[in-house]
């Protein structure tokens, strides 16, 4: 086999294509959005986000008839309420987030559990939604995939500012009169949104990796949060393309080879970065 078929020889299928687009949208997305999420060490939100959904699934599953479609947007409702619930359980009972983080996701993953039970054969239908697998990805999941990402990251640069002062300095956010809780709440929902689109290309069991790992990578090699931003994205992005490659050529699950080569590139800078690697400090 020549180089060349290499590379383009998977995209001679038409499923291989559409699950390059999608890995490269979910890649950037998941990377720009989890920069805050690593920054404001909301990592076990993602997670309690990623398991809240299961809920949805299993309605849309049951609602649809074992039409999958349809269950992205039933994931995404479930999304968008645990994210708002999170928010109004911590706000309204004077709990600390992680408790009320802790409170939500319990309840909604223990529901999703016992809407899943009741589904025959579950097992095999779903199992792709708690695993993921890109290369099932319709053209009609990859429209409703770009969409949402697209909206994703225009929201992150419209409002980035904001975001930066919500995030980082709340008082000086108040001496500005922002919005504080409009923002906290709209960054919450595009976590939410992001975990759902992730969903076919890593599944519920996996999306935190893609939340968290490239992010984290770009946080050793730079300072600045624009730069982290755009490195984590490129990370994301080559995370996938790479994954998508090793999947193929492998025959391994496509969302664990995707991790994988997101956990081998954190490795790399922990080992490596110039200021903050394990070597620099050695040396």
């Amino acid at each position: 086999m020549g180089i060349v078929e290499f590379f383009v020889g998977p995209f001679s299928y038409p499923f291989m294509v559409r699950a390059l687009l999608a890995v490269v949208v979910v890649g950037g997305t998941c990377a720009v959005v989890g920069t805050y999420v690593v920054l404001q060490g909301m990592a076990f939100f993602g997670d309690a986000l990623a398991h809240s959904i299961l809920p949805g699934v299993a309605v849309g599953y049951l609602v649809h008839r074992g039409d999958r479609g349809p269950i992205l947007l039933w994931a995404l409702g479930a999304a968008i309420l645990a994210s708002l619930g999170i928010g109004e359980v911590s706000r309204r009972s004077r709990l600390k987030e992680d408790t009320a983080i802790g409170i939500v996701f319990a309840g909604m993953f223990a529901l999703g559990i016992a809407l899943i039970s009741t589904v025959r054969g579950y097992a095999v239908d779903l199992a792709h939604f708690l695993f993921g697998n890109v290369l099932s990805v319709s053209p009609a999941d990859l429209g409703l995939t770009v969409g949402i990402g697209a909206v994703v990251i225009l929201l992150v640069v419209l409002f980035y500012k904001e975001f930066l002062v919500v995030s980082f300095d709340p008082t000086f956010a108040a001496t500005l009169r922002l919005r504080t809780g409009l923002f906290r709440h709209l960054l919450l929902l595009l976590i939410a949104v992001t975990v759902v689109i992730s969903l076919q290309a890593v599944g519920v069991a996996l999306v935190l990796a893609m939340l968290i790992t490239p992010p984290a990578t770009a946080y050793l090699l730079t300072r600045r949060l624009p730069w982290m931003m755009g490195l984590a994205a490129v990370l994301g992005i080559l995370a996938g393309v790479i994954g998508l490659y090793v999947s193929f050529y492998l025959g391994i699950a496509s969302g664990a080879a995707i991790v994988l080569v997101a956990t081998a590139f954190f490795l790399l800078a922990l080992a490596l970065a110039p200021c903050r690697g394990l070597l620099s400090h050695r040396f």
